[in-house]
């Protein structure tokens, strides 16, 4: 019934920037969770952002200070910032949902590559 709809993903220099958005098909408020995560070739999926409603937002240690992850409830789409790329930051971003509290639903977006070159 959820999706999730990437965008923004590209090729960019080191240092470059990059604004990524995700387009949700209902309500933000039908979220207990939202956020950003990105996997690399070979490595495990890791959190980049993620807003839980009614605490605060939370980054990985490694983006924080050059990524920002802001919220547009009138448009339903959830961005992210990221700025002075690195080329470590190359993977693929998801965007991701979590329904709740009592039956907890996970949805992915598709993803969207971003590639930052040396």
């Amino acid at each position: 019934q959820v999706q999730l709809v990437e965008s923004g993903g590209g090729l960019v220099q080191a240092g470059g920037s990059l604004r990524l958005s995700c387009a949700a098909s209902k309500n933000l408020y039908h979220f207990t969770r939202m956020g950003w995560y990105r996997q690399a070739p070979g490595k495990q999926r890791e959190m980049v952002a993620i807003f839980v409603r009614g605490s605060d937002l939370n980054y990985q240690d490694s983006v924080k200070g050059r990524v920002t992850m802001s919220v547009n409830n009138a448009e339903n789409t959830v961005t992210l910032q990221m700025n002075s790329l690195k080329p470590e930051d190359t993977a693929v971003y998801y965007c991701y949902a979590q329904r709740g509290p009592v039956d907890l639903w996970d949805f992915w977006g598709q993803g969207t590559q971003v590639t930052v070159s040396s």
